[in-house]
């Protein structure tokens, strides 16, 4: 996009490179990380109302035999794995920013109690329905 008032440009840029550093700490800095730990984090979209509420996780590449999906008092946990399969094939990797390996993202969900309604893999992204229980 372009910016005509040099302000706005620089503040655009910023906003970039902080959502740009913030990401790859989520995904790729952890102090101490074995190979039991998840190395990264899927990001997400929480949407809803008071009678549902609707959640997007985005992996891509990830089979769906390797999901795991728990709703827990206050949370949703998804977990699994991404791996380099032959589709890389056989030579140099030019460019790698989809991460691999162990995930696990705990979802906080608002204040209330929860039910599974539906959970579709489609695409690369996990949609969850869950509704409200009054």
């Amino acid at each position: 996009m372009l910016y005509l008032n040099p302000r706005v440009r620089m503040l655009a840029e910023a906003i970039d490179l902080f959502e740009s550093a913030d990401r790859l700490q989520r995904q790729f800095f952890r102090l101490g990380k074995t190979e039991d730990v998840p190395s990264w984090e899927p990001p997400i979209d929480m949407y809803g109302n008071d009678e549902e509420l609707f959640l997007l996780v985005a992996f891509p590449g990830v089979a769906p035999d390797s999901l795991h999906v728990s709703l827990e008092e206050a949370c949703v946990s998804v977990r699994g794995e991404r791996v380099i399969g032959r589709h890389v094939g056989s030579g140099n990797i030019l460019c790698l920013e989809i991460p691999y390996g162990r995930f696990e993202r705990r979802i906080a969900l608002p204040i209330g109690n929860y039910r599974m309604v539906a959970m579709q893999l489609e695409n690369g992204c996990l949609r969850l329905h869950l509704g409200r229980i009054k």
